[in-house]
């Protein structure tokens, strides 16, 4: 999606009289139809999970709710599980225990025990 067009088209709307609510349930519906026809690719189960800063965005996740009958998860910090994950596979190049809080975002051991 390309943002300059989708900003052209938002201005376009709202001269045109639209509400600033219908346009932005649109830009959510287009969003979500992008995020399902690539899910669909892979294949959906009986539950999804959603990960990235977009989730944060209720709008988001109330259409994505509406298309699909399933249960839909969303971590409590989505915008990090991508880092998360990144730091436990680098973890497992290092070899050295880590456990994260997800409440917290923080480390809560490190233990180096390679001596």
């Amino acid at each position: 999606m390309c943002t300059v067009f989708v900003e052209s088209e938002v201005v376009s709307l709202i001269a045109e009289g639209h509400t600033r609510e219908d346009v932005a349930a649109g830009i959510h519906n287009a969003i979500v139809e992008r995020v399902l026809s690539l899910a669909h690719r892979i294949g959906i189960r009986e539950a999804i999970t959603l990960t990235g800063g977009v989730n944060k965005n209720t709008g988001i996740i109330q259409a994505i709710k509406q298309r699909l009958a399933l249960s839909v998860n969303i971590p409590d910090e989505p915008q990090i599980i991508g880092a998360l994950g990144a730091a436990l596979i680098a973890q497992g190049h290092v070899q050295l225990p880590l456990k994260f809080d997800l409440r917290t975002r923080k480390i809560t051991e490190l233990i180096d025990d390679r001596e």
